[in-house]
């Protein structure tokens, strides 16, 4: 399985992103044809070689020769619906900026219809949205994970003032995202850069076993102490394979659902393979559950040390497994709904599973007005047929 490695330890941006998927070998001349689907005009891109601190990286450039206002959310929305962009790019496409506006909606206390979109709704941002999803199609990347991401400290000036970094809606798109300030003074991570990893990615603490293949660098635009530089590690992780794995586990009869589901979230974002509660009886009468995490090797410690300090618990036990993970394939497919991925498991061979992606197929029956199980069988029934007839 074909995979890609954020490491943002000078934090994202959409540009820093574009670059790097640039650098990785998606062409400019594709990345224009898709943008001639969308219907905005009035800008330039380049993208050209540079050096941050002595690291040769990619530079990529949008240039807006006319003037503009700021978008609005359904604006932006509109012109990726009826844009001739693929289908699965759409859906990505419109999730990234839905992101966008809910934060922005909500630390500014205003209707998502109502959100303008200043820093991230001009051309730029548009366009560094469709290099994202357009490079990650081009690139057959099937997963995406990234590290912590550095945001930077001190403060920006932005359409709504000075305001202290992160940015409060950058702040918001990275709600339970591991991130880290580190001591460099400025914006590090912006929100297109934020929010696409926030669509895309799952968080580790460390690179995923991977044998890498390229490594792409994004530059950004500012000279730091350190390379400005987002480094973007392509690979293949085995489809198929034997491997050992850690369970944690502890009980617990004195923490409240609300904590219980946070907790949940927080261990799956830091890289948990898998998170699950199982009713038991304590001593004294007590109802309580057995959080279980199941972890890949090099995650231990951060999962154990998150585990006691969100529910407070007394100790945890650990036990190695193995398991087998089978061979997965993405496949997209296209349906009365439009477009949607699929993800097939074999065994040797044999399909043993078909699964439509969920949130493609949520935005599909959203779009169309259907149930959401119509989308779902379509969408089996489409995959099915693609796979008979590769054979």
């Amino acid at each position: 399985m074909k995979v890609a490695y954020f490491d943002c330890f000078a934090g994202v941006s959409g540009d820093m992103i574009a670059g790097a998927l640039l650098d990785l070998g998606l062409p400019l001349a594709l990345l224009e044809e898709q943008l001639a689907k969308v219907g905005i005009d009035g800008y330039e891109i380049s993208a050209g070689r540079t050096q941050k601190n002595h690291i040769g990286a990619t530079k990529f450039d949008v240039t807006v020769t006319a003037p503009e206002a700021a978008r609005t959310f359904n604006e932006v929305r509109d012109l990726i619906e009826v844009s001739g962009l693929p289908e699965a790019a759409k859906l990505d496409a419109l999730a990234i900026f839905m992101r966008i506006a809910e934060a922005e909606a909500k630390v500014h206390g205003i209707p998502l219809d109502e959100v303008h979109f200043h820093e991230v709704g001009a051309t730029d941002a548009i366009i560094d949205v469709i290099a994202a999803v357009t490079g990650l199609g081009y690139l057959g990347i099937e997963k995406i994970y990234a590290s912590p991401i550095a945001t930077g400290t001190g403060t920006v000036v932005t359409a709504h003032g000075v305001l202290p970094v992160p940015a409060p809606a950058t702040l918001e798109i990275l709600s339970g995202i591991p991130i880290h300030s580190t001591q460099i003074h400025a914006e590090l991570a912006t929100p297109t850069g934020a929010a696409i990893l926030a669509h895309y990615a799952t968080f580790a603490a460390e690179m995923p076993v991977m044998r890498p293949e390229k490594t792409g660098y994004g530059a950004g635009t500012r000279d730091l102490e350190i390379p400005n530089v987002l480094r973007v590690i392509v690979g293949e992780v085995s489809a198929e394979r034997d491997e050992n794995v850690t369970l944690i586990e502890t009980n617990i009869d004195d923490t409240s659902a609300e904590v219980l589901g946070y907790t949940m979230e927080t261990l799956l974002l830091l890289g948990a393979l898998d998170v699950w509660f199982t009713p038991i009886q304590m001593k004294k009468n007590r109802p309580a559950v057995m959080l279980s995490t199941l972890v890949a090797d090099g995650l231990e410690q951060a999962i154990i040390d998150t585990i006691i300090a969100e529910t407070g618990t007394l100790g945890v036990r650990i036990s190695k497994h193995a398991r087998v993970v089978v061979e997965r394939e993405l496949l997209e497919v296209d349906t009365a709904f439009g477009g949607v991925r699929v993800k097939v498991g074999r065994q040797q061979g044999r399909v043993t599973s078909v699964a439509p992606e969920f949130d493609d197929c949520r935005a599909a029956a959203q779009a169309h007005a259907v149930p959401l199980k119509d989308v779902f069988a379509a969408a089996q029934k489409a995959a099915r047929r693609q796979i008979d007839d590769a054979h």
